[in-house]
């Protein structure tokens, strides 16, 4: 340390030392400062005492209930009751209690208060932080019937429910009684190894109670769903309000929309309340009179979404009266979904895709079956994926072929265009498009010959798409790096969030990326008659660039199969260019081509001919 630094040093320290003295308080101020807090604390004191003064004054101003004041205010207190809920007054209050139906694969706790489902979890599954997956708990959940008793609305949900035990010990029943011989009752059966849990409810005697105007009754579910998976912002844009029309499609309410409400007036065969991988089912054994249904989506790291159902289910004012249901509870798992019933179309739960696109042909016909093929023999499901992609590819090798085949044709004629484009000027430029097409007739060249094999692959690109975040095969099975193939994989965890791209890294995604933009390339250079359209050009490099911002969240087994398809199409591609066709051959044949007398114009062709001569005739303005 230099002279200079230990004088400012010593300067600095000496300013701080005299401000100190200056500042510091006098005697005076001190013994000042602390009569005024012997006040305040003698203030506090006092005040203690007056409130402990005035509450032992008013305690004993209070007259202590007697035995007949509590009898009295009883006596009130049950007429209240019996005002507001009639025959149901005796179930208003109560204790809550819980009970339990269980089987291998469900746990369900029953509910006293309401004699409603209280939670279900899945005992085969774990959520991805290895807790159990309960797909609905608490008070939160809302499942009842609303309807009018002696001109008196009840509302069952807050209702106190009597078990009475059922003829096997995986059954019972949760009674509302208005009477001994009258009640209201949910009779609930679990069979073992199922994933239905039967809901009978019955009506028995209630015949002069409940309003019979009526021919139906409401019942009312809601749900609050909460995440179960790594990536939640993911995980909410698959999960919604599922419904089936009797004998008729399934539908569902916006995955996307911040809220959205339907009221359907046509019965219904079931409404689902959808998770990414799981769903909660009620089906009718007949049907559902109509609904009115709603999505409220929430910006929560755990709660998604809460579901809504307003049911009309039909009621017929008898001595006795069923109307028998059931839950699925379960995996959105395509086979073990269509196992409970072909009617039941709940596989439409599995996200396949769009059916104009065949879509959900190639997903339902060739991708599934393969795939639940292949792991009864192969547990790493990246080797499956492996495996599934070369299979595809050599399916799809004749129409790279072509696609190849058509590339090396426009390659092996660019000199001629050249040609052409030098010999026509620019503002000519339908005299050049008419010049290029001749010659592309004369020597048998389709320009769209390229695109046509990529665009026949277009719905198998669109099927994995859909298929590889849905498929719960895939669900917390890891590869490599990626600890689960159906959420992202992230090598590191960035200390800030890049919008659009999150805060963490994909390897799989940035793998599938530079192999897309080496694609890209390759068909650049192949394909010369791209390089005449520079915004084109521009934007398919920039597309790659643009799946690394969308992909980076996306499922890992997504972004792993469309890397290892770039890299068996590169694989292909050099195998065509160095064993099937070279541009040497290609040309030779062109010129071949040349030589043959030519083909009759047809009807169609001949008028877009006239219409592209009248069209370079008319007149500029």
């Amino acid at each position: 340390m230099d002279r200079n630094s230990i004088i400012g040093i010593i300067i600095i320290a000496a300013i701080l030392v005299v401000y100190g003295i200056f500042t510091s308080p006098s005697k005076e101020q001190l013994e000042k400062n602390k009569q005024i807090r012997d006040s305040i604390e003698r203030v506090y004191s006092d005040s203690v005492l007056s409130i402990a003064k005035l509450q032992a004054e008013k305690s004993a101003l209070t007259p202590t209930l007697t035995a007949s004041d509590s009898i009295a205010t009883d006596s009130l207190k049950k007429e209240s009751l019996s005002n507001q809920f009639g025959v149901f007054s005796n179930t208003a209050e109560g204790e809550n209690e819980f009970y339990t139906l269980e089987n291998e694969n469900i746990k369900a706790l029953i509910s006293s208060k309401g004699g409603r489902l209280y939670s279900v979890e899945l005992k085969k599954f774990k959520r991805y932080d290895s807790l159990p997956l309960i797909l609905f708990d608490g008070d939160s959940t809302v499942f009842g019937l609303n309807f009018f008793a002696q001109n008196r609305s009840i509302s069952t949900n807050e209702m106190y429910f009597k078990k009475v035990e059922g003829k096997n010990p995986n059954e019972f029943s949760m009674r509302l009684y208005a009477e001994p011989d009258k009640y209201l009752e949910y009779a609930y059966r679990l069979d073992p190894d199922s994933l239905m849990l039967k809901l009978n409810i019955n009506f028995v005697g209630l015949r002069d109670i409940i309003s019979d105007n009526s021919n139906y009754l409401t019942l009312n579910w809601d749900c609050n769903i909460h995440s179960q998976e790594k990536g939640v912002d993911f995980e909410n844009t698959y999960t919604g309000l599922y419904y089936k029309f009797y004998n008729e499609e399934v539908d569902n309410l916006s995955e996307t929309s911040m809220k959205e409400e339907e009221t359907i007036r046509t019965k219904l065969k079931w409404i689902g309340y959808k998770q990414q991988f799981f769903s909660s089912v009620l089906i009718a054994e007949d049907a559902f009179q109509g609904a009115t249904i709603s999505s409220t989506q929430f910006k929560h790291k755990s709660l998604l979404k809460i579901l809504k159902s307003e049911i009309s289910i039909p009621y017929e004012a008898k001595s006795e009266y069923t109307f028998p249901m059931k839950f699925y509870f379960g995996p959105n798992h395509y086979n073990t979904l269509t196992a409970q019933g072909e009617n039941l179309e709940l596989e439409r739960l599995v996200p396949l895709g769009w059916g104009f696109f065949l879509m959900q042909w190639i997903n339902r016909f060739a991708v599934i079956p393969v795939f639940n093929f292949l792991e009864k023999y192969i547990s790493n499901y990246g080797i499956i994926i492996l495996i599934l992609t070369i299979l595809l590819k050599l399916v799809l090798f004749p129409l790279t072929y072509k696609s190849y085949q058509s590339t090396a044709k426009m390659r092996v004629l660019k000199p001629q265009i050249d040609e052409i484009n030098a010999k026509i000027p620019k503002e000519k430029t339908m005299e050049r498009q008419q010049a290029t097409m001749a010659l592309y007739k004369k020597v048998g060249v389709n320009p769209m010959g390229g695109c046509l094999p990529m665009l026949l692959q277009f719905p198998i690109l669109i099927a994995m798409f859909r298929f590889f975040p849905a498929s719960i095969e895939l669900r917390q099975k890891s590869f490599l790096w990626a600890d689960d193939l159906s959420s992202y994989d992230s090598i590191a965890t960035l200390p800030f969030e890049i919008p659009f791209y999150g805060s963490h890294v994909s390897l799989f995604t940035i793998l599938m990326t530079i192999s897309t933009l080496i694609y890209t390339h390759i068909q650049n250079k192949n394909n010369p008659s791209q390089n005449s359209m520079p915004g084109m050009k521009v934007m398919m490099y920039l597309m790659p660039i643009m799946f690394l911002f969308w992909f980076n969240s996306y499922a890992s087994g997504l972004s792993y199969y469309y890397f290892l398809a770039n890299v068996i199409t590169f694989t292909q591609m050099e195998l065509i260019r160095r064993f099937m066709i070279d541009d040497e051959s290609v040309l030779r044949k062109l010129q071949e081509s040349k030589l043959k007398p030519a083909k009759k114009k047809s009807s169609f062709q001949e008028k877009l001919e006239k219409m592209a001569r009248e069209r370079s005739n008319r007149p500029r303005r």
